[in-house]
């Protein structure tokens, strides 16, 4: 009898949970940061002058967004910042993080698989239209909590490219890739397939995702607002794909370091960092 009981317990939750999931809806918080450890020759560069340099690259990936989500969209965009980071240069060194616009917005539809990413490059919108690759996930036993959420694991593993210090040497014809693992935790509290930036197809609402350096981490969440949510796509610049964006990418940050290069005086003192966004 208790049982039959349980399992009528169990099969009552599971119907309310996916009854719910058509309608759910929300807005989550995230914070971004990047971990990172340049050694310089201490000919080259003092203690201070490399705490500073570390100091503003933290400041660059230190940034909030906010995803705003239902049961087949979303649209993720950064937190309008009053104090901007404006200190991407200071005494010879040049900090550049490519594509890292604060007026980015995107668009994921899980549905009909498709995103729509609204970018600004070098002071030039472009609007990303191509199709949702679905990462190939491995779903984990382990648990932890996030908050009030039981969260599960979940990696997959996929090539990027290597991040490079300074600019490309002058017989360099493509990129290096490297592996690398992306963890990621979900909760099936909120049972739908949606996260943070290109982040998506688990179960439930991605909570934390960890990839390289980098860490995203959801630091709230408001289901069922009272005043709704907005999911509206993105329509403004310049319509390429995403094969054609990473192409006009490279070519404008070659052409930024090649300008650079043809202006610095050679005084041993200039130093540049390149980090891709």
């Amino acid at each position: 009898m208790k049982t039959l009981l349980y399992l009528s317990m169990v099969f009552t939750f599971l119907f309310t949970t996916l009854v719910s999931a058509q309608d759910f809806k929300g807005i989550a918080t995230y914070k971004t940061q990047r971990k990172m450890e340049i050694e310089m020759d201490s000919t080259q560069m003092s203690t201070e002058m490399h705490q500073q340099m570390m100091a503003m690259i933290k400041k660059q990936f230190e940034r909030e967004y906010t995803l705003n989500f239902n049961k087949n969209e979303s649209i993720y965009k950064q937190v309008e910042q009053l104090d901007k980071p404006t200190g991407v240069s200071n005494g010879g060194m040049q900090i550049v993080v490519a594509g890292s616009g604060d007026n980015d917005v995107l668009y994921k539809n899980t549905k009909e698989a498709y995103f729509l990413n609204q970018n600004e490059l070098f002071s030039k919108q472009f609007l990303i239209n191509d199709s949702l690759e679905q990462p190939e996930w491995s779903l984990e036993k382990e648990t932890k909590n996030i908050g009030n959420y039981t969260c599960f694991k979940a990696t997959y593993k996929r090539m990027v490219p290597e991040e490079r210090m300074g600019p490309p040497s002058n017989d360099e014809t493509e990129i290096s890739e490297v592996e690398q693992t992306v963890t990621a935790w979900y909760t099936l509290q909120i049972p739908i397939k949606q996260g943070p930036g290109m982040y998506y197809g688990l179960p439930g609402l991605i909570l934390e995702v960890s990839a390289g350096n980098q860490s995203i981490l959801c630091s709230k969440i408001v289901l069922n607002p009272k005043d709704g949510i907005s999911i509206a796509q993105p329509t403004k610049g310049k319509k390429v794909n995403q094969e054609e964006y990473d192409v006009i990418m490279e070519k404008k940050m070659r052409e930024m370091e090649e300008r650079r290069n043809s202006n610095r005086r050679d005084d041993g003192n200039s130093i540049e960092i390149r980090i891709g966004g």
